[in-house]
């Protein structure tokens, strides 16, 4: 039997299809997987359809995807989707800001569930629910596109146009992780009165396509109430010139708000460009100072972090600098243009020496029998983005009270304990090292 709310959406793509508006363009949606129907306002999903343009939702992956109806008890859990592997669904939406709302959970049965959004950015970990208890989350995705202008792009390189690329299409993608997901309800809102995070930098920022590789800024949105976003434009293999020249810092200047925070962190690659006067107190300080100047020029506040160490020890168990000046030469521009610093170079010395030569191991992905010294696995990754959710903290910052009150206080010298960190880690991994080392 037909249902009404299904023939009302067929109404209104047509209404909006007859009016020259694109259904697929729509800046809320709210889906319903099962066959609930208290929420006549919500779009039923009780098949594994594949996303589509023209239908503008559906799932990214149809395999092991089961629709459950227990019908009785919390009619919240008595529906839902589950699968025994990660799936991920998206909804075609524009560039912006989405309050994300999900309801999990089981009638029948407990649950635990991890949520990740756009390219493995760690949205919600770890939710537990007992039989028969439902649970809702909240929190904030930023979808981006490549556009600038009708005539101008940023210029992605090959690895954004393949693995990376739910980073820049126009999707919100959703990873549904863990030991059992159920997902009962989704809910998806524009949301424009809120401060974002935009991150510039390299590698070590950016939201890695494949495990085993992570870096600090993806897991940074788990940190923040729905009251912030992370919209992080950091990118493999970048230094504050290549930002400049591929047009990302012109991209984030058509966004950047009053309110909003620019977090520059660059190093690893800047150090290695060569030429007549190119060096930390040369070129690199007039990057930062370009940086900052972009930033202060809308409004929005700059924040300088130090690169973290890579992993190399002398023969006492001290980290030697393998940055040369360039971590100085931010703390310079910090004193001089008088912006807030998160001193993650300090940080992540006080991290590894604590944890040792051997300990330091389990921060880095181990590939091919080699071990990394410079990109994070995500449990270094995560220790990381602590420190910087602690430095946001210490620096007294505004959005300090958007920090998830559960968050404890962070010392980088005793790090969360190895074998207490669970994570789920996402299906596809890769054995190719990102852009930088």
């Amino acid at each position: 039997m037909v249902k009404w709310r299904h023939v009302a959406f067929c109404i209104l793509f047509l209404v909006f299809k007859r009016e020259g508006i694109s259904a697929v363009n729509q800046s809320e949606w709210k889906f319903s997987f099962g066959d609930n129907d208290k929420d006549q306002n919500a779009i039923v999903v009780n098949t594994s359809l594949p996303y589509s343009d023209k239908r503008g939702y559906g799932f990214e992956n149809t395999k092991e995807i089961k629709f459950i109806n227990h019908g009785g008890g919390n009619f919240q859990v008595n529906h839902f989707v589950t699968s025994d592997s990660p799936f991920y669904f998206s909804a075609h939406v524009p560039e912006g800001n989405y309050k994300v709302k999900i309801v999990l959970g089981d009638s029948e049965s407990e649950t635990l569930t991890t949520v990740k959004s756009e390219l493995r950015r760690l949205s919600v970990e770890r939710i537990h629910t007992t039989k028969g208890q439902s649970k809702t989350v909240e929190f904030i995705v930023n979808v981006r596109s490549y556009h600038i202008t009708d005539t101008l792009e940023v210029k992605l390189k090959p690895r954004e146009k393949t693995s990376e690329i739910w980073n820049w299409d126009d999707k919100l993608t959703l990873e549904f992780n863990g030991p059992r997901p159920c997902v009962a309800y989704l809910e998806i809102t524009s949301i424009t009165n809120i401060p974002t995070i935009y991150l510039a930098g390299d590698s070590t920022v950016c939201d890695q396509p494949l495990e085993p590789y992570a870096s600090w800024g993806q897991m940074l949105p788990r940190f923040f109430k729905p009251t912030l976003a992370i919209a992080n434009h950091a990118e493999s293999g970048e230094s504050l010139r290549s930002f400049i020249g591929e047009r990302r810092l012109k991209k984030l200047e058509t966004l950047l708000k009053e309110g909003d925070y620019l977090f520059i962190q660059m190093g690893h690659n800047d150090q290695k460009e060569k030429g007549p006067n190119v060096g930390a107190f040369t070129t690199y300080k007039k990057s930062l100072e370009t940086f900052v100047a972009a930033a202060r020029a809308h409004k929005s506040i700059p924040v300088l972090i130090t690169s973290m160490n890579r992993r190399t020890f002398d023969n006492e168990g001290h980290i030697t600098n393998s940055l040369l000046d360039y971590p100085e030469a931010v703390r310079l521009v910090s004193k001089e243009q008088h912006v807030t610093l998160i001193d993650l170079n300090l940080m992540s010395k006080v991290l590894y020496e604590n944890l040792g030569p051997e300990k330091t191991k389990q921060l880095f992905p181990l590939v091919h029998g080699q071990l990394e010294s410079t990109h994070h696995n995500n449990y270094g990754s995560y220790e990381l983005a602590r420190c910087i959710v602690q430095g946001i903290r210490d620096s007294h910052l505004a959005i300090a009270k958007d920090i998830e009150d559960k968050i404890p206080i962070f010392d980088p010298s005793h790090p969360d304990p190895y074998n207490a960190f669970n994570f789920d880690p996402s299906p596809s991994s890769t054995t190719d090292k990102p852009y930088g080392n």
